[in-house]
């Protein structure tokens, strides 16, 4: 896999607000590797702020819709209350593993890849950006389109960061 952008945040925006106010061109939606790192951001806020989230991942979405069956299974991914659903976005920032509880390196940092098929799989206008987890054995990806009229790239498929990961050693039981 070919590194294509590794990009940083000081903090995780809690609304769609304090998202689209982040530095450099991040929040346009023009950068398609910005588009991934601020859907890892939105999925980070869901353990704390379900309604805040969805309103971040409507908006990474674009023209597509964000369906009552999405909604659904985006909340079996985060149960309520575990800590799965507290650090498994977390593990996608550097630094953060299962034996520091995926306490991320500051600043926030993730690293984007792309492979040989990346931009040839699914045809024109799609893209498909790789995320490594601390807490996975192989990298994640999300599936981009573009909208050529405004040159935006939208969130396609993005459950492919959601599967779950390693126990944290401060949660695992028989560590």
């Amino acid at each position: 896999m070919d590194l294509k952008a590794t990009l940083s945040f000081d903090k995780i925006p809690n609304n769609l607000e304090e998202m689209k106010a982040l530095p450099g061109d991040i929040a346009s939606l023009k950068n398609p590797y910005g588009v991934v790192a601020l859907a890892v951001l939105a999925y980070g806020v869901y353990h704390k702020d379900p309604d805040a989230a969805l309103e971040m991942i409507k908006y990474l979405r674009g023209p597509r819709e964000l369906s009552e069956y999405d909604k659904q299974f985006i909340k079996d991914r985060f149960p309520k209350g575990t800590p799965q659903s507290e650090y498994l976005m977390m593990s996608y920032f550097e630094g953060a593993t299962p034996d520091n509880s995926y306490t991320p390196s500051m600043p926030l940092t993730i690293k984007l890849y792309e492979n040989p098929y990346s931009r040839d799989q699914f045809g024109e206008g799609y893209l498909k950006v790789f995320v490594v987890s601390g807490g996975a054995d192989t990298p994640r990806y999300v599936t981009l389109r573009t909208k050529p009229s405004t040159g935006e790239w939208f969130l396609w498929e993005e459950s492919g960061l959601l599967p779950g990961i390693k126990t944290a050693k401060s949660a695992d039981p028989w560590a």
